[in-house]
């Protein structure tokens, strides 16, 4: 898919800025198994599950809605874009809500969070289930067969480029709320997207620390949705730690292929606490 190169090439970027502003490779709390975790699941996801998804979603569609073909294809740019948000992103955001709620689903997700540190190589970590059961990606799949495909293709760029700048340590806000003509600016802004310093306090390790966000700053694209559903936290400060605390290491394959590969002795069995739900 065209849109797959142009993400690379916007993560390649941010990988490079990050490269030279703090590095990339054995970064403070990094462990043997983070880079084998990323190494792993990014490329499942990119040129494996996501497609998966949206082409059996489309076949679905095609299948039992045949003659829903196209049927949305000549709504104006708007429009399909502001569907999209509210199949893609909104929906994604209640996924990742319920994921620290649920522990079966907390169990697919955790190893997003094992990364004891802020960085583009994370963007894309997380157990191979998780994404194979987000509801967005099956309705943007939908979505294609109905056909906004040119409308999702800008979509998932605009999303990503977003999310991946809000997990770089190459914080692109924290200088522009120092320039007092741009506050009013950044106000909006930190209240409408996720940006590195709000998602940042999702991925601290203490809430003692004042900043961190366990139960909130869900927001993927639109941080919008934690002002909505009363789940932001906005300090313009960034946590000390990241990372879980209190809970027993995993390796990599339980991380990427959970409940595949499980142990007694890992697996969350009941929802987590405030100090295990990073």
């Amino acid at each position: 898919m065209p849109y797959q190169v142009t993400l690379m090439l916007i993560f390649a970027g941010f990988a490079i800025v990050e490269a030279w502003r703090h590095g990339l490779l054995n970064l403070n709390g990094e462990v043997k198994d983070d880079l084998k975790v990323e190494l792993i699941g990014g490329p499942i996801l990119l040129f494996a599950t996501q497609p998966l998804v949206l082409f059996t979603s489309a076949a679905l569609v095609g299948f039992i809605l045949p003659d829903t073909k196209d049927a949305l294809i000549t709504l104006p740019f708007w429009a399909a874009f502001g569907i999209l948000i509210l199949l893609d992103d909104l929906t994604q955001y209640w996924w990742h809500r319920l994921s620290h709620t649920l522990p079966w689903l907390y169990n697919l997700h955790r190893s997003h969070h094992n990364a004891e540190y802020m960085s583009v190589r994370m963007v894309y970590r997380n157990n191979v289930f998780y994404y194979l059961l987000m509801p967005g990606l099956w309705l943007s799949g939908a979505m294609l067969f109905m056909g906004l495909g040119e409308v999702y293709a800008v979509f998932i760029v605009v999303k990503l480029t977003i999310i991946i700048a809000a997990h770089s340590s190459v914080r692109w806000d924290q200088p522009l709320y120092k320039i007092k003509l741009l506050h009013p600016v950044m106000w909006v802004v930190e209240r409408l997207i996720s940006t590195p310093t709000t998602h940042a306090a999702h991925h601290g390790k203490h809430t003692a620390d004042g900043v961190t966000n366990y139960k909130g700053n869900f927001g993927n694209m639109l941080f919008l949705w934690d002002v909505i559903f009363g789940t932001a936290k906005i300090t313009r400060h960034v946590p000390p730690a990241f990372g879980v605390e209190d809970l027993p290491p995993v390796t990599a394959a339980e991380q990427l292929v959970w409940p595949l590969v499980r142990s007694e002795n890992t697996a969350i069995t009941s929802a987590p606490t405030v100090e295990q739900s990073a």
